[in-house]
């Protein structure tokens, strides 16, 4: 029996181990659009004469804010946020606060919406009223407790009970004021005839406290107690005690604040048995009752994700299938078809299957194939890639996640200065302000078209060699489909480079990350006029219109300005260079790209006392090169280091220096030590530093979690400071750095996707028996239309696959949905009683 019993363990430790590589991965993405009717906010001003601005939070740690919106009761913010979450949450809060000149911002209201009812508004744009903000609902965290009730033989030799409630710890308590908190807890037994309250000591500067102090409460009383009620009770009725925890942020010269509290019925708890579990704290609900209708709206579209995700050896059916759709003939019937099929009408259904593609390198195949299929159903030159396919999709989702660094290098430094400068640029009479001149707003916009202009045609060198991989065929298909057009070998690129491509990013700054935040309303028209221009500059089929064609006749006269032939020739040899046979791989060492930058609080290397002084402001800034911290963004360099020589990138404890969100860099000579401004910023510090330095050859497998200090570790108390570290280095998953593309996370988003729409599945199943048993499709329904099928048995065959490899996911998710964690536990804590 011993080989069973040692296989039985082999099979048991290798199952605990998948389970532990299951990965939960939330994600949020939205917009705060705009808010309307704003209504009044304590102070002494009044609302229309203060300018607002909006935050998100999850539970109390604010992790996004808009920039400031000028006096307006109905502000357009217009803001794009997206942003992986790392940590479990109860409430996702949006703020709105009226900026304060010689005081505090001001909270006007907000919008909290739990965690569990986030589906109800994913995908959806909805107005919220916005509810007041009070400091007794705002809480954050969990609290650690152990309870026990026993039976006790009184002074008189009656049996009585006392209760006993142990304060083991908290976590997650919120920041105050942007430090951790002073915690305490009150511990109070309350009934209809009494309210017995204790305390424990203070904990300094500590968001995770640890109490372990333990309290007595006799339940049933002793004849010697003296009731201060006026009414006589022999026993208290068990059924009507709980016990309420309180916790305190200890204020010193001011009042306490209120963190939160949990409440608990006595009568859960049978006599000698210990109850130890985690409770999650609860808002007081005595909050102010103004009508919400009183403080306004606030309009979201909000898109909440959570993934869970398995093994990776659960997805190699799926990706398989998915991978070898280059290969399949015809490229309809394939997996990866069927899925940008399936999903016409849901843009980003295809991204995933993009992303992945991209990541294996079968993406240029695959849309060759598929824009060849669009082609062949073209009749028009001049219509070519026009339409919302498969294939422009597929192109888009590609040129948004290849050309990031390509559009930061072209367009960043004039996009930066068209914002900053901010000079007025309206050439339409009917928009022109009062003294306003027409001709000096139009040599602003065409010095501003030109130097967006050049930028782009002198940027063929930058040009990611995949975006020319998938230009070259392009070109070469549209050649082979209208032989005897001239102008359909440039239109068949600049319809993707300029129109969707370039103009785009000019007119959305913000969503492609070139510049933080929403432009002014001014700078918005600009962005607009000179997008359309550079639309119209680099659409080739659109150089040889009459320019009649153009709707406004003040688009008309300015455009007349760059008819010129040397202006077409550009645009002809950047479009020949970008999509030209010569691969630029081996000719072109790869460029810096800035992966990430940001201020945060660096502490001085080399100093031992634990003084705020020694953190201060700094703009760290990583490339796929090097990480580099700056005084101020923009500044010259204070400390450059090769990522070469970053040994590991982990989380540092709290405890370590009494600050959260902190994580270290590990180099050979001393860490650095870096606090991020909340805990999405240190997430994404840490994911892209690990995936940087992941490959590094001097790459440490332990680490300490905790500083060096009075002569030893202080997570392990090892006493010599070249001690190996006490804790495994985090496994930094495998993902293609610069396009940020995690497979296992893609193959499960594809999925879920198949799985929630097997409805259409189904009919693309029946469409295909249809079409095979009638010998075509003149018998096919309406609803069998929406689908692309030129071999049904093939097709259907794919389907057959498809759904196999479902059922067999599925299966997997069933087995592990079963290993939740125990309700009470650190994971699954229990919602208390709210008052």
């Amino acid at each position: 029996n011993a080989p069973e019993q040692r296989q039985q363990h082999s099979a048991l430790t290798m199952a605990e181990e998948d389970d532990a590589r299951i990965r939960i991965l939330q994600s949020l993405r939205g917009k705060i659009c705009e808010a309307k009717n704003l209504g009044p906010v304590s102070g002494p001003n009044r609302l229309k004469d203060l300018c607002t601005f909006c935050t998100i939070s999850l539970d109390q740690e604010e992790v996004f804010r808009t920039k400031v919106f000028d006096k307006s009761i109905t502000p357009f913010y217009g803001e794009d946020f997206f942003f992986e979450i790392p940590r479990p949450f109860q409430f996702l809060s949006f703020y709105v606060y009226a900026k304060g000149v010689f005081q505090r911002d001001l909270p006007v209201g907000k919008v909290s919406i739990r965690k569990d009812d986030l589906c109800k508004y994913s995908g959806k744009d909805d107005w919220f009223n916005l509810q007041p903000v009070d400091p007794n609902t705002e809480v954050q965290g969990k609290v650690h407790l152990e309870m026990r009730l026993n039976e006790v033989i009184t002074d008189h030799g009656s049996t009585g009970q006392h209760l006993l409630v142990k304060i083991i710890e908290c976590k997650e308590l919120p920041l105050i004021s942007g430090q951790n908190c002073d915690p305490y807890a009150t511990v109070s037994l309350v009934g209809p005839a009494r309210s017995d309250q204790k305390k424990t000591k203070v904990k300094k500067k500590t968001s995770n406290p640890y109490f372990e102090e333990t309290f007595f409460f006799e339940v049933t009383r002793s004849s010697s107690y003296s009731r201060k009620s006026q009414f006589p009770v022999e026993e208290e009725d068990i059924e009507k005690l709980e016990i309420r925890v309180d916790l305190w942020n200890n204020e010193n010269l001011a009042q306490d604040a209120f963190l939160g509290e949990t409440r608990v019925p006595v009568k859960i708890l049978q006599s000698d048995r210990v109850h130890k579990a985690w409770y999650l704290l609860q808002p007081k609900g005595t909050g102010s009752k103004s009508k919400s209708d009183d403080l306004g709206q606030l309009r979201l579209k909000l898109t909440y994700i959570e993934d869970t995700v398995l093994p990776s050896t659960c997805y190699t059916p799926l990706c398989n299938l998915l991978l070898k759709s280059p290969d399949v003939k015809p490229i309809s019937a394939s997996a990866a078809h069927i899925l940008g099929d399936i999903f016409r009408e849901r843009y980003e259904a295809v991204l995933p299957m993009v992303r992945l593609l991209l990541y294996h390198s079968r993406f240029v195949p695959f849309v060759s194939a598929v824009a060849a299929l669009e082609l062949d159903n073209t009749q028009e030159a001049n219509t070519i890639f026009r339409g919302n396919s498969l294939a422009t999709r597929c192109i888009d989702d590609m040129m948004k996640i290849v050309g990031k660094s390509y559009l930061a290098v072209t367009l960043k430094p004039v996009i930066d200065e068209i914002c900053d400068s901010n000079k007025t640029c309206e050439i339409d009479p009917i928009k022109l302000k009062e003294g306003d001149n027409v001709e000096v707003n139009k040599e602003n916009l065409q010095v501003y078209v030109q130097k967006v202009f050049s930028s782009i045609t002198q940027s063929s060198s930058n040009c990611p060699p995949l975006m020319c991989d998938v230009f070259r065929s392009l070109r070469h298909l549209a050649c082979k489909r209208f032989l005897g057009d001239p102008h359909v070998q440039y239109s068949a690129v600049s319809s993707f480079v300029f129109l969707r491509f370039f103009a785009v990013a000019v007119l959305s700054p913000h969503s492609f990350q070139l510049r933080s935040h929403h432009p002014d309303p001014e700078i918005a028209r600009t962005l607009t006029l000179i997008s359309k221009t550079i639309q119209t500059l680099g659409s080739w089929g659109s150089l040889s219109k009459k320019l009649s064609s153009f709707k406004e006749s003040y688009m008309y006269d300015f455009y007349k300005s760059f008819q010129e032939e040397k202006c077409i020739e550009k645009v002809k040899k950047f479009l020949d260079e970008i999509s030209s046979n010569v691969s630029k791989e081996s000719c072109r060492q790869e460029d810096a790209v800035v992966l990430k930058e940001g201020e945060v609080q660096k502490r001085t290397q080399g100093k031992k006392n634990f003084s705020k002084r020694n953190f201060k402001k700094r703009w760290l800034r990583v490339t796929n090169r090097e990480l580099s911290y700056h005084k101020r963004k923009g500044k010259e360099a204070l400390c450059t280091i090769s990522v070469k020589n970053i040994q590991a990138v982990e989380k540092l404890d709290e405890s370590a220096f009494n600050r959260k969100n902190m994580f270290q860099v590990v180099l050979s000579e001393k860490p650095l030590y870096v606090q991020a401004g909340n805990c999405v910023e240190a997430s994404e510090w840490l994911e892209i530093l690990g995936q940087v330095s992941r490959c590094n050859e001097g790459r440490l497998t332990t680490y300490h979690s905790s500083n060096y200090t009075a002569g030893a570790w202080q997570c392990c108390k090892n006493q010599s400071g070249s001690a190996p570290g006490c804790k495994p280095c985090t496994i930094t998953m495998l993902a293609n750095l610069q396009l940020d593309i995690d497979c296992d996370r893609e193959a499960e988003r594809i999925f879920s996707l198949l799985s929630s729409n097997e409805s259409k599945l189904q009919n693309m199943e029946d469409a295909c028996a249809s079409m095979a048993v009638y010998q075509g499709p003149q018998r096919e329904q309406e609803e069998y239309s929406k689908f692309t099928i030129q071999e049904p048995k093939e097709t259907f065959q794919t389907l057959k696959q498809l759904r196999n490899v479902m059922e067999e996911l599925q299966r997997q998710h069933n087995s592990r949905n079963n290993t939740t964690a125990q309700y009470g536990s650190l994971d699954n804590p229990i919602v208390g009683k709210t008052s």
